[in-house]
């Protein structure tokens, strides 16, 4: 039975989250639950991501608990390449909210435009704490769905005045080069190397499994933010330039097992106690960037409280209308 109002599960669809959770709201979620992460307020449990077999698609589940925030909950969904050719996004996903009082399921939140907002959110909290103060050349790695959210969320964090994009398919970056347009910023398609030799921040946004960007390209104090798709294999930048960079993430234990540290830690060159988590800039434990010439990379491996903060926020915005609709299971 549908309701509107009332008690029952709260239903908030893509369109809803799209209305309520903007930029802002998104990012001071994700900087909230870093933050909490790295004081031992909140944790996220084991993810689960395997090709299916089908589809060519990615598939898993990423939860966790927000003792702070009593935020507890589910992502369910994953990475399907051919959707784009079916004008669907290439990422599918719902979030499930449960009261953590009794377990009750308390809401179910359409994830895909939340993914996205939130992946977006990640990198910027990195440029906003990690990136170089007069960074002015912003550089952008790939050009799919995903990249517009970056490109956005990246564009509030400093005075860039332009974008450098390179893509594997070039015929994307028109779509790219018109949302740097609208914001106000030049923009040129470049090769690799030379968005290397222009870029002041680097956001990489693939499903690469090879590095896209060597060690030797890219200038000293350069911020890189990793948020491709992250799964086993997964690999957007050469190992050499991780073992170089201060390196910070979102969640060191997913940055090595499906992140884009792992190569480079599986090869030796870089150890996990040289990987900090971002929450501990955030709550100032950490100095982030100590100097000019310093390269940073954060990876952003997209943990299920990201998902789970951006979900509570659009759960209780929605809620609090008097058309919020809820179902009796």
């Amino acid at each position: 039975m549908t309701e509107t109002g009332g008690n029952g599960v709260l239903i908030v669809g893509e369109a809803l989250c799209e209305e309520l959770v903007g930029r802002t709201e998104a990012f001071h979620a994700v900087e909230d639950v870093f933050g909490a992460m790295a004081r031992g307020d909140a944790w996220n449990f084991p993810v689960v991501r395997e090709a299916i077999g089908y589809a060519d698609a990615l598939y898993g589940f990423k939860s966790g608990f927000d003792r702070a925030g009593k935020v507890l909950g589910v992502k369910s969904g994953g990475y399907w390449p051919g959707n784009i050719d079916k004008g669907l996004t290439n990422h599918q996903s719902t979030v499930f909210l449960f009261d953590p009082d009794t377990g009750q399921l308390s809401a179910l939140v359409g994830g895909n435009y939340l993914t996205a907002v939130r992946t977006a959110a990640s990198s910027a909290v990195s440029i906003a704490h990690l990136g170089r103060k007069d960074a002015k050349v912003l550089g952008m790695v790939g050009a799919g769905h995903q990249s517009a959210f970056q490109l956005r969320a990246a564009a509030e964090q400093r005075d860039f005045e332009k974008v450098v994009a390179w893509n594997p398919h070039p015929e994307m970056l028109p779509r790219l080069g018109a949302v740097a347009e609208e914001l106000g910023l030049d923009f040129e398609a470049v090769s690799q190397e030379e968005l290397g030799a222009q870029a002041d921040v680097i956001i990489t946004i693939t499903s690469a499994f090879e590095p896209l960007l060597m060690k030797a390209w890219i200038k000293p104090g350069t911020h890189i933010a990793c948020m491709g798709t992250d799964t086993k294999g997964k690999q957007e930048v050469d190992p050499a330039l991780v073992a170089a960079a201060t390196v910070f993430a979102d969640e060191i234990a997913q940055s090595i097992t499906i992140g884009e540290t792992q190569h480079a830690v599986a090869a030796g060159m870089l150890t996990e106690d040289r990987i900090t988590p971002i929450g501990a800039v955030i709550n100032g434990a950490h100095p982030g960037r100590s100097s000019d010439d310093e390269i940073t990379l954060f990876d952003g491996t997209g943990v299920g409280l990201q998902d789970l903060a951006v979900a509570s926020v659009a759960a209780r915005l929605a809620g609090e209308r008097p058309d919020a609709q809820r179902v009796t299971l």
